[in-house]
């Protein structure tokens, strides 16, 4: 069986990355194969056509979508159109899921076989879309076992493929190299502080809302602890400026923060504990294999309608991985600079409990390491030629707790 086309539809630069991982799989064991639809630079350094730029689909909020809905029917017509026209073998929506699933679902009843690459947290809320979902996708492909589980419940093809941040990130990491790296004395030397890893996120919202907070509670430690060091890296320049801004009076925290660019994972695995949002960061502490405290706020409103809507007992995803409370989750009023660093103290001040934290996120890491790219190309092939998903990527594969 030969593949020789792949309509490949990414929404944003980490599916952008996503599709260039599968490129180059496929590219090896299908040499010839051609790529079109959307992608960004590492998808076009790889060959693909890409028909509009990779931002056409990076709109974020109710009012921006609102505002961009006749462009993107539009993009999604002409997509439809040009994919019904070229035949591929097979049409790959990678995230963007509001754009991709309702492309996916008119591809497929005109005949074409669909998947789906990064599933929707469609387990966490408005679980109703799951029945869309099904008359989209000839199958789902996940990163984490929790989601594969909720397919396998609601009877939707799914591939458990693993994560490709697990397969990035090595499984043994160097502490003291790391803050080497960052110009800071390595642990057990002469002068070696603690330290705290601060990130307060990527988005202005979360700067506004967890900035300052994150901020009060490193102070509360600093003025508690006379050693400890905080770093913070800053996601981009303007959130550099904003954290500036408000470091600015902060007498206790003047000579004790180091405020980087960028360089996140090297300030996780460098530090003692980290204090972050949920998200994505809080999955590569894990990978990083450091212990934390997680905390997010938001907006009254949106905070009262998400917890009327969101139905998992965990928000971060060490904890929904682990299938329990490993990492301490403060939302919203719990978030007060108190709360957060006499978590963080607890944290600071039990050496044996961070190191049997790191050993158990190791042990999770490995579970998800499971080159993705590889196993994602094993269940298109499946689904090219019309055969079951292989047993390599079934769900019911997995060992329990994996």
């Amino acid at each position: 069986m030969t593949i020789a086309r792949v309509y490949l539809v990414a929404g944003e630069l980490s599916g952008d990355i996503l599709g260039a991982g599968l490129m180059r799989e496929l590219k090896a064991r299908h040499p010839g194969v051609e790529f079109r639809g959307i992608g960004g630079p590492r998808m076009i350094a790889e060959g693909i056509d890409s028909r509009f730029p990779l931002e056409t689909l990076s709109v974020m909020g109710l009012v921006e979508v609102l505002k961009h809905l006749p462009g993107l029917v539009r993009v999604r017509r002409t997509l439809r159109q040009d994919a019904l026209d070229w035949r591929p073998d097979i049409v790959i929506g990678i995230d963007a899921p509001d754009f991709n699933l309702g492309l996916e679902r008119q591809l497929r009843e005109a005949g074409l076989t669909t998947a789906h690459y990064v599933s929707p947290s469609v387990w966490a809320w408005r679980q109703g879309r799951v029945k869309g979902i099904a008359r989209s996708v000839d199958a789902m492909l996940t990163f984490l076992p929790f989601e594969a589980a909720f397919y396998v419940r609601h009877r939707v093809p799914v591939a458990f493929v693993g994560h490709p941040l697990a397969d990035e990130l090595p499984l043994v990491n160097d502490r003291g190299e790391a803050r080497e790296a960052l110009g800071l004395p390595a642990r057990g030397v002469p002068d070696a502080a603690p330290l705290l890893a601060v990130l307060p996120g990527s988005r202005a919202n979360e700067i506004r809302f967890l900035g300052a907070t994150f901020l009060d509670a490193a102070e509360r430690l600093c003025r508690e602890r006379e050693a400890l060091r905080v770093v913070i890296p800053a996601a981009t320049p303007a959130r550099r400026a904003e954290l500036e801004g408000l470091l600015e009076g902060r007498e206790a925290l003047r000579e004790r923060v180091i405020l980087i660019d960028g360089q996140s994972r090297e300030a996780m695995v460098a530090s003692d504990a980290v204090l972050l949002a949920s998200g994505t960061a809080a999955l590569e502490a894990m990978l990083c294999h450091r212990a934390m405290v997680v905390a997010y706020r938001m907006a009254p409103m949106t905070h009262w309608l998400a917890k009327r809507l969101v139905k998992t007992e965990w928000i971060s995803l060490p904890n929904l991985i682990a299938r329990e409370a490993l990492v301490p989750e403060l939302i919203q009023d719990d978030a007060s600079p108190e709360g957060i660093a006499a978590e963080l103290a607890a944290l600071l001040d039990d050496a044996e409990a961070r190191h049997a934290l790191e050993a158990r996120f190791a042990a999770m890491h490995e579970g998800l390491q499971r080159d993705a790219s590889r196993r994602a190309v094993d269940a298109v092939e499946a689904l090219v030629a019309r055969r079951a998903l292989p047993a390599s990527v079934a769900p019911e594969a997995l060992e329990e707790g994996t």
